[in-house]
């Protein structure tokens, strides 16, 4: 079985790819590049694999929140590759991949992403022996609600917690800051979050997988 995965949400491309014995990822910074460079990078790493596309059993790929257009760009090109070859396809939170890389935490853990304009993209979870469970919805906050939504002790990871880590800290004791590692989205959190979909049969068809935006598309075109 093999697995190609994608994250545009944020600045940084996140690919990983599973050959059937192990995963391997590539992570970059692009910036708004993506949408010129997505496609180059995928068909080197596929070169350096010996694969064609159509060797690609599945095709996994992070539906935001995040930015309007690098969600558009990643999820557009994950549904022409798996429509073009007709294979499934496995939409994954971004939040989900984010809280994926602190799965071995115990306890609160936090996701925060900066969504600009003094907001931020949430979720919480409760992580147990490597298991995470939601607590609550996806949902877009000014920063001053998400401090109050603190609950301690807890884990705190994204991006916005590298720009509120002062105030963050100010929450009280118990609060764990992660470090950069965790502020975006990585290609291995992807494959292990796409296999164990697959093993439940959670996928689909490339015209059902839709984005997850939760800023409305009217604030982010200009």
């Amino acid at each position: 079985m093999k697995i190609l995965g994608i994250d545009t949400s944020t600045k940084i491309l996140s690919i990983g790819v599973y050959d059937g014995s192990g995963i391997y990822e590539h992570n970059v910074e692009l910036g708004v590049k993506h949408s010129s460079l997505l496609m180059p990078i995928i068909q080197r790493i596929l070169g350096v694999l010996g694969w064609s596309l159509g060797d690609i059993d599945y095709f996994a790929c992070g539906l935001g929140p995040g930015s309007f257009t690098g969600i558009r760009v990643g999820v557009a090109a994950v549904k022409g590759l798996a429509w073009a070859n007709k294979k499934p396809v496995i939409g994954i939170p971004t939040l989900d991949i984010l809280a994926n890389s602190a799965k071995e935490k115990s306890g609160n853990i936090l996701v925060a992403v900066d969504a600009k304009r003094g907001l931020v993209y949430y979720a919480a979870y409760k992580a147990q022996n490597e298991i995470l469970k939601k607590s609550g919805r996806y949902a877009l906050i000014s920063k001053d609600e998400f401090l109050k939504r603190i609950k301690l002790p807890c884990a705190v990871l994204g991006d916005a917690a590298g720009i509120y880590k002062d105030e963050i800290s100010k929450a009280g004791r118990g609060i764990d800051i992660l470090d950069k590692d965790h502020w975006y989205p990585k290609g291995h959190c992807i494959i292990e979050l796409a296999l164990k979909d697959i093993k439940r049969k959670k996928f689909n068809n490339a015209f059902d997988v839709e984005p997850i935006y939760l800023y409305p598309k009217e604030c982010q075109i200009r």
